[in-house]
Order: structure tokens, then C-alpha cells, then sequence
């Protein structure tokens, strides 16, 4: 947005975000969750990225996705000159999401044009045990 840079507001530091995307940084890790009668799609935007830059973890029911990004800065272009203006630098996005409600080994994840999609099937409901209690 042309207005980025004029209209700052003091309580929201997204500067970290424009070093690494400019101003698109905004448009990532975006997230959109559907549930199904057997789970749930997630859809994330991580455009830019690679494959092997993006992580998934899981741990005490949560599931942390990350996106990290570099840029050798020895790297040099003979051909077309030096920069006269650098936006993409390091940067690393992290997002955590509850799966207490997932069954997390038929997790499955697939990254396409720049959109993370994870499968999720639900965990099959417990249903409560049956128990006589003897009174004392």
C-alpha cells in the first residue's frame, strides 16, 4: 500500500515484517481452517518459500509451523548492477495452532504454489466408560 509508510501506528511494529517481504509481508501465514464430518484443512500462504524452509512440529498437542528465509549477501550479480534498494533480508514466522482434538499420525501435509495444506482427520471420540461406584 502506498500509505504504508505514512500511516504508522505507534502501537503495531510490523518493521521486522517489511525487512523480510516489503510490504507484502502482511499477506503471509494467512490462515484459513475448515472442519470436516471426519477433520479439518488447513490452507496457509507462505509464498516465497521452499519446501525445505518450512518445519512442522508437534508437541504436547500443539503444532507449530514455521517459515524461515535468507539471502546470501555474498552473492553477487554481475550482470544487472548493484541494488539500490534491498527488501528481502533473513526472517523467520512462527504460528502455533491446538491439535489436542487431531489425530496427529494421519497428519498430512502438501505445499503447492505457495499454499501449505495439512489434512487433519479428528480423533475418534472417546466414549466414557461405565463404572459402579459403591457408596461407603
Amino acid at each position: 500500500n502506498v500509505f504504508d509508510d505514512f500511516f504508522e501506528f505507534p502501537f503495531y511494529d510490523d518493521k521486522a515484517e517489511k525487512k523480510l517481504y516489503g510490504h507484502h509481508a502482511a499477506n503471509l501465514m494467512k490462515t484459513d481452517i475448515q472442519e470436516h464430518d471426519d477433520g479439518y484443512t488447513l490452507e496457509m500462504d507462505l509464498p516465497g518459500f521452499k519446501k525445505e524452509e518450512i518445519q512442522i512440529e508437534l508437541n504436547n498437542g500443539y503444532m507449530t509451523i514455521s517459515a524461515a528465509k535468507g539471502l546470501d549477501e555474498d552473492e553477487k550479480d554481475k550482470k544487472s548492477g548493484k541494488y539500490i534498494r534491498r527488501e528481502r533480508y533473513y526472517g523467520a514466522y512462527t504460528r502455533s495452532f491446538n491439535v489436542s482434538e487431531i489425530d496427529v499420525e494421519g497428519i498430512k501435509a502438501a505445499y503447492e504454489n505457495g499454499v501449505l495444506t495439512l489434512t487433519m482427520p479428528k480423533k475418534a471420540p472417546v466414549k466414557p466408560e461405565s463404572k459402579h461406584l459403591e457408596i461407603e
